[in-house]
């Protein structure tokens, strides 16, 4: 049997670069408006940081724990993980022969990242001290 090798060409993507134009230009013209029709009123009040409606104190240049960024980026990186696990589980029922493979390659996928997540937490990088 022959099979039929189905090509993308570049008119394929036409709706997808004109919502790519849409959106920029959605948020560049708000913007544009905003800026343009909204109040220019500058104080010493408006000047100020505001927080919550708590009066500021001290220097906001205060040096804090690295421990937030690491939790920050360690949480990007394991929710990523949803990101690539999802198409895999919409597509797997439609898939045929290639579902055992698929099936073997988000086993090791996941182990990677398990590996990963033991590494961690033997580094001690969740303590929270």
């Amino acid at each position: 049997m022959l099979k039929m090798i189905i090509l993308s060409t570049p008119s394929d993507y036409l709706p997808i670069a004109m919502m790519f134009v849409v959106a920029i230009g959605f948020v560049l013209f708000t913007m544009v408006v905003t800026h343009l029709l909204g109040p220019r009123r500058i104080s010493k009040v408006k000047l100020e940081a505001f927080e919550c409606g708590i009066e500021s104190q001290g220097n906001s240049r205060l040096p804090f724990s690295i421990k937030y960024f690491l939790i920050a980026i360690l949480f990007v990186l394991f929710d990523v993980e949803v990101i690539f696990m999802y198409p895999w589980a919409v597509n797997f029922a439609e898939w045929s022969k290639v579902s055992t493979a698929a099936f073997f390659e988000m086993f090791i996928f996941l182990g990677v990242l398990i590996l990963g997540l033991v590494y961690i937490i033997r580094k001690g990088a969740l303590k929270w001290e």
